[in-house]
């Protein structure tokens, strides 16, 4: 026991530091910077959340977590915390990017034989992927705690007829 111990402490003392800690995430990188009809963009004009201190979110982020229960927990865990079926995909808004996370959700991807299914063709994924990004960014950053949301701003106009066009 003793061995293996001092092998895997001398292993770990071998990796450069940076390799044991998670780079950090500046939050102020996912803040909302304009406002569009009642969705939020960042300086990057990549769709974020919006929270405000009493705890009200917009309604991508409370339509984001009605879809993601809908359609991504299933496999991927309440509020995208993972099971043991599927990862943990909180995290995947920040860490894939907005252009990769869309990649993965209309594409699929393997992994060994771990397989996300491609949800190119699902309207009930494609029409409200906006929404399950910014829920999982607001999840991943820790801004948005697990369950549902209490309060969320009203649905607009423009998002209520994006979406009938969208679903037919």
């Amino acid at each position: 026991m003793k061995t293996v111990n001092l092998i895997a402490t001398s292993l770990i003392a071998a990796l450069p530091l940076a390799a044991l800690a998670e780079d950090p995430v500046d939050p102020k990188l996912y803040e909302a910077a304009y406002n569009e009809d009642g969705r939020y963009f960042t300086d990057d004009d990549v769709p974020t959340f919006n929270i405000q201190e009493d705890g009200t979110v917009d309604w991508l982020t409370f339509s984001g977590f009605r879809r993601y229960h809908a359609e991504c927990h299933v496999c991927h865990g309440p509020d995208g915390e993972g099971s043991t079926y599927a990862p943990a995909v909180k995290n995947s808004s920040i860490s894939l990017g907005y252009d990769g996370f869309f990649d993965v959700v209309v594409n699929g991807r393997q992994n060994g034989n771990s397989v996300m299914p491609h949800f190119g063709e699902n309207r009930n994924v494609m029409c409200y992927l906006d929404d399950i990004y910014v829920y999982l960014k607001a999840r991943g950053l820790d801004a948005l705690p697990r369950g549902r949301p209490a309060k969320k701003e009203a649905k607009s106009d423009v998002i209520r007829e994006d979406e009938n066009a969208c679903m037919g």
